[in-house]
């Protein structure tokens, strides 16, 4: 029976060719079911004309958190839709996208993520609704 160590390990290499996350530094730090935890660490290129952290680096974030949460046992899952809302500016120097499973329904399901920075700061909330195929997956 595999490890949990050995199980990241394989999800993350299932993930290492979802190229616009992994090469803008985004990571699977935790899986768990129904449940993911990616991060960035901020760079330059992460950054705005203004200086701050660009609203696409949120939506990345947390897009590959939901693909992540809903696939990694399963690769079933699309996202319909995404609704994100800015709550604060980023004070830290590193993002965490935390994806729950808050309703899983026949073929619709929905996740809430949440993103902070590094300090706790709370950043911006998420909401995606993914459609599944249950049958093809057999859950």
């Amino acid at each position: 029976m595999e490890n949990y160590e050995e199980t990241l390990a394989k999800v993350r290499e299932m993930f290492k060719n979802d190229k616009f996350a992994t090469e803008n530094g985004i990571v699977i730090d935790e899986i768990g079911e129904d449940y993911a935890v990616c991060s960035v660490k901020l760079t330059d290129k992460h950054r705005n004309a203004m200086g701050g952290v660009m609203g696409g680096v949120h939506c990345t974030l947390a897009d590959f958190a939901f693909a992540v949460a809903s696939n990694w046992q399963h690769m079933d899952t699309v996202a319909l839709s995404t609704d994100i809302a800015f709550m604060s500016a980023v004070k830290g120097d590193t993002l965490i996208a935390v994806a729950k499973l808050a309703k899983d329904g026949y073929t619709v399901n929905c996740y809430h993520i949440t993103i902070t920075d590094n300090l706790g700061t709370a950043v911006a909330f998420a909401k995606t609704v993914g459609y599944h195929n249950k049958r093809k997956s057999g859950k």
